[in-house]
């Protein structure tokens, strides 16, 4: 059988996907796995041993209609679930399945702060448009692989940095889903471990607000690394800080202990770091894997978007600035 996968972007929700792509791969008897992504994101999957071949497109699909009619697919599974990918479903014709977006109970969320919402993590939503294939959970989690070159990135390193470091994510794609610089000041002077910032070319100022505030302990590699070679710190680390962003996942992927911060959007939505069935979450520091998730619960505002905001609608920013911080003292 001959399956096409569908998920555009981002780094956190392709990532999302990979226990599906294992599980079809594994589960389904030669099964030949293809996956269609945005080519800005192909780095995400490009060491992925259960994908067969991958295409990318840049902003328009018509330049790889054509290259995917001739594949033949049997199946479509559509883990994206927009406009483009059911025009794309239409083109090529063939047998679909997609997974329940939610997209109506997390709208009644965010407008009428009414909770509709399963207690339902988006992989298993994933594996649910799977499961009429006789396709199951394997409860291993997700998947993220880096290379022996992408883990020679931490020889550029510091020497003070390259042992017993804690991965902090600084960025996200939407300020409101990042914790403030006068949030992070503190938390950082708190850590006696050293602390590797970890982000893109627009994280670098912050970082270096951060390192010039706090001192030797921290050193800002934002935008010095590829997102693989970003991975392969992430695994070396003792443990992750981040916001709810992409490297978040990466890290669960790579089985890391994870703190992180939750300010617009809220975990019920069904993303929060996942371990499969060794998920464990907690609010104290304890055994690995485990993820310690720090949100403003109960603000009448809380969440206004699914995705987020380049500031905070009502001005407060409550949501990240009232996050309490004492488990940092344990670091």
């Amino acid at each position: 059988m001959k399956i096409l996968f569908i998920r555009f972007s981002s780094i956190g929700d392709i990532v999302l996907t990979t226990p599906v792509i294992r599980c079809v791969k594994q589960q389904i008897k030669d099964a030949e796995v293809h996956f269609l992504l945005k080519k800005s994101y192909s780095p995400v999957l490009e060491n992925n041993p259960y994908i067969d071949r991958r295409f990318y497109f840049e902003d328009s699909i018509t330049d790889i209609i054509e290259t995917l009619r001739e594949e033949n697919y049997d199946l479509v599974i559509d883990l994206q679930k927009n406009f483009r990918s059911l025009r794309i479903k239409q083109l090529l014709g063939v047998k679909s399945f997609s997974f329940n977006k939610l997209n109506i109970q997390k709208w009644i969320l965010v407008n009428f702060k009414i909770n509709l919402l399963p207690e339902t993590h988006i992989v298993d939503r994933y594996m649910n448009s799977v499961g009429s294939l006789g396709v199951t959970n394997d409860g291993l989690g997700l998947d993220y692989f880096v290379t022996l070159a992408d883990e020679e990135a931490i020889n550029r390193l510091p020497e003070s940095h390259r042992n017993k470091y804690i991965a902090w994510v600084i960025g996200a794609r939407h300020f409101t889903k990042r914790l403030p610089i006068e949030k992070m000041i503190p938390i950082a002077k708190e850590i006696n471990s050293p602390i590797v910032l970890l982000g893109d070319k627009a994280d670098f100022p912050l970082g270096e607000l951060l390192c010039k505030e706090v001192g030797k302990n921290i050193y800002n590699a934002c935008g010095a690394f590829s997102l693989n070679e970003s991975a392969a710190l992430v695994k070396r680390s003792l443990r992750v800080i981040s916001n709810d962003t992409g490297l978040m996942h990466i890290a669960a992927a790579l089985k890391k202990d994870i703190i992180s911060f939750w300010g617009n959007t809220i975990p019920g939505f069904g993303m929060s770091p996942y371990y499969g069935a060794t998920n464990n979450v907690k609010n104290t520091i304890a055994a690995s894997p485990e993820s310690i998730i720090l949100e403003v619960n109960n603000l009448s505002c809380r969440p206004c978007s699914k995705i987020g905001f380049e500031k905070c609608p009502r001005g407060h920013f409550k949501c990240m600035l009232e996050i309490k911080e004492d488990v940092f003292n344990k670091l």
